[in-house]
């Protein structure tokens, strides 16, 4: 459809929406991490703004020691509840819980192992997380 709507751009939709996934990822393990995470009750979920909630002394001792939440602090996060069923599963459990470090070398290594398998055997979630995104982008 990318190539159909810009024709001489030479753009590649997989690349893109790949990336776009992993991003989605990253964010969601940071948001929940926030919101379900040990010693994290300070923080609460806005349902109508769609965004994480917690007093300015909360905001900054978290801030403090985990950097990458900084940009969340005013910035809603539609879909969380979707990509919440998607990925809390095992971490809900307590079964390979990870922390986002983790996960993102996860995400990585998936990278890495993935790159020679054909296009063709998409998963169920990474054709969701792209159905989400593309809503959430128009």
């Amino acid at each position: 459809m990318l190539e159909k709507l810009l024709p001489h751009a030479m753009l590649k939709a997989g690349p893109n929406l790949e990336s776009r996934i992993r991003t989605l990822k990253k964010d969601w393990a940071i948001v929940y991490d926030m919101l379900s995470g040990k010693d994290n009750s300070n923080f609460g979920w806005d349902e109508h703004r769609q965004l994480v909630v917690a007093k300015d002394a909360v905001w900054n001792s978290y801030i403090s020691s985990h950097k990458e939440v900084g940009q969340f602090r005013h910035r809603s996060f539609p879909y969380y509840d979707q990509l919440t069923t998607i990925y809390a599963k095992d971490r809900t459990t307590g079964k390979d819980t990870q922390i986002v470090a983790n996960i993102v070398e996860e995400i990585d290594a998936e990278d890495v192992a993935t790159a020679n398998i054909p296009k063709e055997r998409n998963n169920y979630h990474d054709a969701k997380l792209m159905f989400l995104w593309i809503r959430w982008m128009s």
